[in-house]
């Protein structure tokens, strides 16, 4: 089997190593991308988690394009909520904090390693085994600490990683937080997912592993039980189809949110010519705050609390909704998501596009694994009705939005963002630097964002701020380009099979050919 022509981007330069591993051993566009999803739970642990959960759109040259949804899900069985692990921590994205909620009460079944096992089985070419292998060498020999990923475990989470003994030993192990250019070793996960790869996840979702998860929540306050983990189900979706500037594009559908709000934020953008605006004009900066306005109005206009509907997308979609926030747009404006990304596309035309998160980490890390769990279930974007209010044993609806441009109903361009309630915002502003101003996916990706939401416009430097909104909002300019703006991680492929990407150096992206 000879080598594979592909591109990666990715969020650590590793991750994406690991899919140029996977190319070289005659690996396609799915076997590259579960190999890459696997090693950033060791290189980029404080963004996602083998207990996390994420989405993968996969466009396979032969057969329909399918959105694997391994988000996590909400647990069978309540609890009294005085009997709840469940407590308020902050994170610190420098120039903004934001709170989360944490310990094994905000705990939500966990899907990503069903995921990447799923999606590399069916739609892949090599052994487990030998995918696995790029995240086995990194974990058990050891990466050194980048310097985003210092920014993420100094600033950002420590509190988090340092609020239980077994986090402690991951990202303490001298008594200290492991800063830039230390040896990160993770020699239990490296044990962990060798175990996996020869025995099948099983061992997580029915095994010992799943065992200790279970008797540590019922004894320590988490909800999940055995029948969570033994009944989890990744679930094959048909993918969000919509159009925007004569550009089929495909994403992620309902009951997430993050697919839908981006294709209603692009539909409406539709009514200006933006190609026709200066880039960073005030036309134009005015057009994406009002789309993002008035997106966030539709939103809570009945999508919460129907998104789990079999038809809410094409409601949601439909012309009756969406005319009057139409009208309003054209009238034009009166006076950490902890998560990330990768996107594979192949020789052949295979292409994949995968997000995940571990959210902030619920500071709980199963013994002897070096896994920490998700904290799901205490972050308010994915919990819109209140916590503790969550449908039991049900999808959590996710911002995460896989997406991909197509031409001649083929892939042409794969991109997707981290970045919790910013992603749709986000690439929002990346596919319309592509497809309204003719941008290369290097200078979309790299160009300064801004995000609206709750009467707060967050400026990245370089973006004018003398925006008039109605109604008025605070402004924060931010002092440089942040994670909190997302990270958006893109590749592409042309008619004559040249390659191009890019990944976001907001939080450490590379992109490999």
């Amino acid at each position: 089997m000879g080598k594979t022509r592909g591109a990666i981007a990715a969020g650590h330069s590793h991750t994406a190593a690991a899919g140029q591993i996977i190319f070289d051993q005659g690996g396609n566009a799915f076997d590259a991308i579960a190999a890459a999803i696997l090693t950033s739970f060791v290189v980029e642990p404080t963004l996602t988690s083998a207990a996390g959960g994420g989405f993968c759109l996969a466009h396979p040259v032969e057969g329909a394009p399918v959105l694997y949804d391994f988000f996590t899900q909400t647990p069978r069985e309540g609890k009294a909520l005085a009997d709840l692990d469940f407590y308020e921590m902050a994170v610190n994205f420098g120039d903004a904090v934001q709170a989360f909620h944490v310990g094994l009460g905000a705990m939500a079944t966990p899907g990503n390693l069903a995921g990447v096992w799923t999606v590399q089985q069916e739609l892949g070419r090599l052994p487990f085994q030998d995918v696995a292998q790029p995240a086995i060498a990194a974990a058990r020999f050891g990466v050194p600490i980048s310097a985003f990923q210092d920014f993420c475990i100094n600033t950002v989470l420590a509190p988090i990683l340092q609020a239980r003994a077994e986090g402690r030993r991951i990202y303490a192990p001298q008594g200290r937080l492991l800063r830039e250019g230390e040896l990160f070793l993770q020699t239990d996960f490296a044990n962990t997912l060798e175990t996996l790869a020869h025995q099948g996840i099983d061992l997580f979702y029915g095994g010992d592993i799943g065992a200790q998860l279970v008797a540590d929540c019922a004894q320590e306050g988490g909800y999940l039980t055995r029948e969570d983990l033994a009944d989890y189900q990744v679930i094959r979706r048909a993918p969000l189809r919509f159009n925007y500037r004569g550009h089929t594009l495909l994403t992620n559908p309902p009951p997430s949110s993050g697919g839908a709000l981006l294709a209603f934020t692009l539909q409406l953008l539709a009514q200006r010519d933006l190609g026709a605006m200066p880039w960073g004009s005030l036309g134009h900066l005015e057009a994406l705050v009002q789309a993002m306005q008035l997106t966030n109005q539709a939103r809570s206009d009945g999508y919460d609390a129907h998104i789990h509907d079999p038809d809410i997308a094409a409601q949601f979609l439909g012309a009756d909704h969406l005319t009057p926030y139409l009208e309003a747009m054209a009238s034009g404006l009166n006076k950490w998501g902890s998560t990330t990304h990768v996107s594979v596309i192949d020789e052949w035309g295979n292409a994949a596009s995968a997000t995940t998160s571990n959210g902030e980490g619920s500071g709980y890390v199963i013994p002897n694994t070096g896994i920490m769990v998700n904290n799901m279930l205490g972050e308010a974007d994915l919990n819109p009705q209140g916590f503790h209010q969550w449908q039991r044993n049900r999808r959590l609806s996710s911002m995460m939005a896989p997406t991909m441009i197509l031409q001649d109903q083929t892939p042409s361009q794969v991109l997707g963002s981290g970045g919790s309630n910013r992603i749709r915002t986000v690439l929002t502003q990346v596919i319309a630097n592509i497809l309204d101003f003719g941008m290369g996916m290097e200078e979309a990706i790299a160009r300064p964002r801004l995000h609206w939401e709750a009467g707060f416009l967050n400026l990245e430097p370089g973006l004018a701020a003398g925006l008039d909104l109605a109604p008025p909002s605070q402004r924060l300019q931010w002092q440089a380009q942040n994670m909190f703006f997302g990270g958006v991680h893109g590749v592409g492929r042309d008619d004559q099979g040249e390659f191009w990407g890019a990944g976001d150096r907001r939080r450490g992206g590379a992109f490999l050919v």
